[in-house]
């Protein structure tokens, strides 16, 4: 059989070929929109593979981005990978020592950035020390930048070539303890990650579909969504803007088919929605992923006949490890085993692995009983950080991925926690995220965090923090009395606080490590004499 190398530009180079009349729509800060198509990008991406040579850029050398969904950011992407380089997405939410850190650990040369992220861009200049260039993919009238920067360039180019381990990406991960470690993607990895997710039961990709990703170019390469999409030619819409208003317009003028975001964000799209009476249009099929999806926004979803798939993965897997398609005998199911089965967070797709241990590392039943550490393994799985001196897999396979799950006889795998956010009480485990679903289901809970605080008889108890919906005046004994139908009664919050707003990361999960550290003298009235605050 004929032979090539696994490298990503070949689906760049089919988008064009195959779809070039195949939409893009840019929705930018400013309001603006923009069209353009596969055809008249990619030759944009030629462009800029020929301007970074030109700059001196090297095959293997990092160019860097710190910017928003557009079409130029795609463009960048394709270009600074199709010159053989390798392409960092820079998490502008980061703190400054973050940016520090990882710019100058990637030894990046070249930093493309929105105009927006200008006052971060002139704040950090001085700390990062490798940078050489930085051209902005919008820049202010008069000035120059990325359009003038390709512009003159022919776009008479060849793609470098080379082989399908090659790295083509680095996207760096805060979600471990120290300095953020860099995840380094290849093509043959970027390849067979992207022909799992375009298939029907992970995000079921087709020309026929217009997809809107609420997710980051920098949030773990977009959910993969810019390496699906040419390799579907589906049209792709790109927002800057993640307003509810804004998705809503998006959503109902572009006839978006397919979205992805995280529930923090589909959070505020129902409350919009709800408070305003907006349409979704022609929403057909929705990916929840980066944190549980609550039940009760599940079955806001199903109720519209909106399919939700709800996934789970990690910058270390690239990220796809599971994926919630619809099991065999759904239309006989009931409305709530439709949900419970939802709530969990798929299977996996061919290409990944998966197991549970016990702490002393023994292999668990996939009994949908037995709760161990998850582990993954795979040829799109992390096998060692970036620069690291050692792999970070056990025996050079398994990677730990820091949750604790259970895998359910069919196969189908259900995150109960992280392992350091679990709370354990009498030396038995209460799931905060199970806790905090349940909470969310209450009328007039907008957002609510689980975590343990230190008790003297029971090792820790569960502290509840709850953000009411605007114009609620949900109480504490109400929102119990809701728990007490759901959960164990063991397992009630000794305690629940009001807060206006719960602390996220930088890729929008709930900052459970923040939220220690605001509650970290905090005391249960019952607990030796000392009291809560108020």
């Amino acid at each position: 059989m004929q032979d090539w190398p696994l490298r990503v530009m070949r689906l760049v180079d089919h988008a064009e070929r195959e779809h070039g009349d195949g939409e893009i729509v840019s929705a930018w800060a400013d309001g603006s929109v923009t069209r353009t198509n596969w055809r008249d990008l990619i030759r944009d991406s030629r462009r800029m593979a020929q301007a970074l040579e030109r700059l001196g850029m090297k095959p293997g050398d990092r160019i860097a981005t710190l910017a928003m969904n557009h079409s130029r950011h795609l463009a960048a992407w394709y270009g600074a990978i199709g010159m053989g380089g390798i392409l960092h997405t820079i998490n502008p939410r980061l703190f400054d020592e973050q940016l520090a850190y990882i710019a100058n650990h990637a030894e990046d040369r070249v930093l493309l950035y929105d105009r927006a992220f200008t006052p971060i861009v002139e704040r950090m200049k001085p700390h990062w020390t490798t940078i050489e260039h930085y051209i902005c993919f919008d820049p202010a009238n008069g000035k120059h930048g990325f359009p003038d920067w390709i512009a003159a360039e022919s776009g008479d180019y060849v793609w470098f070539e080379g082989d399908e381990r090659d790295p083509c990406g680095l996207c760096y991960t805060s979600g471990t303890t120290g300095n953020p470690k860099g995840v380094l993607y290849e093509h043959r990895s970027t390849m067979l990650h992207t022909m799992a997710e375009a298939s029907p039961d992970i995000f079921n990709l087709s020309k026929r579909a217009t997809v809107l990703p609420i997710v980051p170019m920098f949030h773990a390469n977009a959910w993969g969504v810019p390496w699906a999409a040419p390799m579907v030619g589906c049209k792709l819409v790109l927002s800057a803007d993640y307003r509810p208003d804004t998705m809503c317009n998006l959503f109902r003028s572009e006839r978006v088919t397919h979205s992805a975001g995280v529930p923090t964000i589909w959070l505020t799209m129902i409350e919009h929605i709800e408070r305003t009476g907006e349409e979704l249009g022609d929403l057909k099929y929705v990916t929840i992923g980066g944190s549980a999806a609550p039940r009760a926004m599940i079955r806001w979803f199903l109720q519209r006949g909106i399919d939700i798939c709800h996934a789970w993965g990690m910058t270390e897997t690239s990220p796809i490890g599971t994926c919630g398609a619809h099991p065999r005998g759904w239309e006989g199911m009931s409305e709530e085993e439709q949900v419970e089965y939802t709530a969990r967070q798929g299977r996996v797709p061919f290409g990944v692995e998966l197991r549970i241990v016990d702490d002393e590392g023994r292999v668990l039943p996939r009994d949908g009983v037995s709760s161990g550490r998850l582990q993954a393994r795979g040829p799109w799985i992390v096998k060692r950080y970036f620069k690291a001196g050692e792999d970070a897999t056990e025996d050079g396979q398994w990677f730990d991925t820091g949750d604790v799950a259970m895998i359910h006889p069919d196969g189908s795998m259900q995150i109960t926690d992280r392992s350091k956010d679990v709370i354990k009480s009498g030396g038995e485990w209460i799931s905060s995220i199970d806790l905090e679903n349940a909470a969310v289901g209450c009328d007039g809970v907008a957002e609510a965090a689980a975590i343990g605080i230190a008790h003297a008889k029971w090792d820790e108890r569960p502290l509840l923090v709850v953000v009411r919906s605007p114009g609620s005046d949900v109480s504490a004994d109400q929102i119990r009395d809701h728990l007490s139908g759901c959960v164990a009664k063991w397992w009630l919050p000794d305690a629940i606080e009001f807060v206006e707003e719960l602390p996220h990361t930088a890729t929008g999960k709930l900052s459970k490590r923040t939220l220690r550290d605001q509650f970290r003298d905090y005391r249960f009235a019952d607990d030796i004499g000392m009291t809560g605050r108020g």
